[in-house]
């Protein structure tokens, strides 16, 4: 595995030459990426996910302005974008920019008043658009700069919404779905349907093992940790898991097969469930009865089956890694995935073949995460086949999609830490 505190290291001074300041005159943090170990589409359905950090991320160096302009630079491809920190703003939907800009935009929207802009830059080790969370890591990244050139953990209303990791993790979902958080009003987000699972992962991750969230609201279940023998080898395919045009109509068609499953529950019952999870929950027998009530749509029948078996891998596999049974996880991770490629349908026949073939080659568990429709798959191995294993997987990838690989990446990871200041 590569030396992580060189990385970073090397991260942290491209970010800095970036911005062009002295380290004195910044500020700094470390963002990671995130692994979706189980939970394909739980958490804004309200249930759970077991998720970890990953060892690579984003080294973030920003510094106060003394007007309201904000500007972002990307060390590694030397592009800017800038703009005003104004309600106004309209960020840009089909460049990296909307991201940052619509932390920007929110921020001068739920804290008015006397604000100070902010450079800020930022050089990142992960594949982007790969089902890394690279694009919320990128969200929590502008707030956290955002917010302490501002000290907006001393304005009332962060300190009466914002009382927790946890909370702020809800809040930029929030931020990035374009909804409400207690007090601080919605506004447009980024585009996607999504939950608050990534931010949760990138702030309220913990070294060395996986945590177990369920959601809407978040509430930790437990730590899991890893067999310390063991680590991640994480393919990123090469197919891109874009959130623009089409790719973002598909990405968002998960998220509204579940409304609509759970508007047809309310209309049926006069349930006023806000999740799916919480309908569920409401008998005995709520998954029969969301059956018979959606027998006449296929898709939004599977929908609901798909979270409703997916909720339950994710507990069992949680109590399974607890006690060491790593076979019965690995049992369990192999239904998520026939569960994504036959329910979900968000599958490409790169991720379906990696994560096929990871299990062939004797890996633990291995599956598909993020949004879908591209992205990365994770393989969990032991950490002494792990170079050799990274290896064959590759090669088994490059004979099997030869116009893919050269665009994909393999790289091994231990469970890393959150987000925290340098």
């Amino acid at each position: 595995m590569h030396d992580v505190r060189e990385a970073k290291a090397s991260l942290f001074e491209r970010a800095l030459a970036a911005l062009g300041r002295r380290a004195s005159e910044t500020r700094a943090w470390w963002v990671p990426g995130r692994i979706e170990f189980l939970g394909k589409h739980t958490d804004y359905c309200g249930g759970p996910s077991l998720v970890c950090a990953v060892e690579s991320g984003f080294a973030v160096a920003a510094a106060a302005r003394g007007d309201r302009r904000v500007l972002v630079h990307d060390a590694q491809s030397g592009e800017r974008a800038e703009a005003e920190l104004s309600a106004e703003l309209v960020p840009p939907r089909s460049h990296w920019a909307n991201y940052p800009f619509t932390v920007v935009r929110r921020v001068a929207r739920n804290f008015p008043g006397a604000l100070h802009g902010v450079d800020l830059a930022f050089a990142s080790d992960l594949p982007p658009a790969a089902g890394l969370s690279s694009s919320s890591a990128l969200i929590v990244a502008t707030f956290l700069a955002l917010a302490d050139v501002n000290d907006l953990e001393r304005r009332p209303e962060c300190r009466d919404a914002i009382r927790s990791r946890e909370d702020l993790a809800a809040y930029l979902g929030a931020v990035e779905n374009g909804d409400g958080f207690r007090s601080l009003a919605g506004d447009r987000g980024v585009g996607t349907q999504g939950g608050s699972q990534d931010h949760t992962a990138i702030l309220c991750a913990r070294p060395g093992a996986l945590v177990q969230y369920a959601f809407a609201p978040i509430r930790f279940e437990r730590e899991v940790p890893l067999p310390n023998d063991h680590v991640f080898v994480v393919a990123a395919s090469g197919v891109v898991a874009a959130k623009t045009g089409d790719a973002l109509a598909r990405y968002n068609r998960a998220s509204s097969m579940a409304r609509r499953a759970l508007e047809q529950w309310h209309a049926a019952t006069g349930s006023t469930a806000p999740t799916l999870a919480a309908a569920l929950a409401e008998t005995a027998d709520g998954i029969d009865r969301f059956r018979v009530l959606l027998g006449g749509n296929p898709e939004l029948r599977q929908r609901v089956e798909q979270f409703h078996a997916e909720s339950g891998f994710v507990r069992e596999a949680g109590e399974a890694m607890t006690r060491g049974d790593i076979d019965r996880v690995g049992a369990l991770v192999d239904r998520s995935q026939a569960n994504a490629e036959q329910l979900l349908g968000n599958q490409v026949p790169e991720t379906i073949a990696l994560a096929r073939t990871a299990r062939e080659l004797g890996s633990r568990a291995a599956s598909a995460f993020g949004a879908g429709f591209g992205g990365s798959v994770y393989a969990l191995v032991r950490s002494s086949d792990a170079k050799e294993f990274l290896g064959r997987w590759a090669a088994r990838y490059a004979d099997a999609f030869p116009h893919r690989a050269q665009a994909a990446t393999f790289f091994l990871t231990g469970a890393g830490q959150p987000a925290s200041t340098r």
